[in-house]
């Protein structure tokens, strides 16, 4: 019986994704059971082959990383997700971490790291691995030990919709004062430079739900 971890490497360029291949199948354990350029594809092959891990790039064509997440899983729930990009931002992998990646790694990883990561992924479920850098790292630990608040979470919703800060206090039955001490704490807990960086950020982090559009 044939017992190799099953792989599917989804990246927008050929050439990288031969390359992974033949170094995951050098391995000896590892089979490597598609390769996917964007995201309709990686979700029909995921589909097919149910494999124990995909390996997704971050900027392929389609939907969005996030979305090719969730529908990766709903394909094939057995699938863990590792990320590989080229892209070290702290606040995209807290949103991916929300989605239950198995790993975000850096491209510039060792092939060992790689490896490790792939059977990790597949012996347990319960182990996330981070190849990012150590400010990325930082960033991320400080989101999840420092959460907005119930309140700072209202404010801040009500800046995505574009409320002052006196609206917002009306609102809330605060006073003007504590909306924006509410504000500060805010903008250090996301590292953010201005209201709509901190909206951006939260939205990102999926700590508020993206302000609502009216026509």
């Amino acid at each position: 019986m044939d017992d190799r971890t099953t792989v599917l490497i989804v990246d927008d360029h050929a050439l990288f994704r031969e390359g992974l291949q033949e170094l995951l199948e050098g391995d000896g354990d590892i089979a490597v059971v598609g390769q996917a350029g964007d995201s309709a594809a990686a979700v029909a092959l995921a589909e097919r082959h149910k494999p124990h891990v995909v390996l997704l790039d971050v900027e392929i064509p389609g939907d969005d990383v996030t979305t090719t997440v969730s529908r990766i899983q709903a394909a094939s729930p057995r699938s863990q997700v590792i990320i590989l990009s080229m892209y070290d931002g702290p606040y995209l992998v807290q949103r991916l971490l929300t989605q239950n990646i198995r790993g975000y790694l850096l491209k510039s990883v060792r092939r060992a790291e790689l490896l490790a990561a792939v059977h990790a992924a597949r012996a347990d479920h319960d182990r996330v691995i981070l190849a990012v850098s150590r400010e990325s790292l930082a960033q991320v630990q400080g989101a999840a030990a420092a959460p907005l608040s119930a309140r700072e979470q209202q404010v801040l919703e009500l800046v995505a919709e574009a409320l002052s800060n006196g609206q917002i206090a009306t609102r809330l039955g605060l006073t003007e004062a504590t909306v924006k001490r509410h504000l500060r704490n805010v903008f250090v807990k996301l590292g953010a430079v201005s209201r709509v960086d901190a909206v951006n950020k939260a939205v990102a982090a999926n700590l508020i739900k993206p302000p609502s559009t009216h026509p």
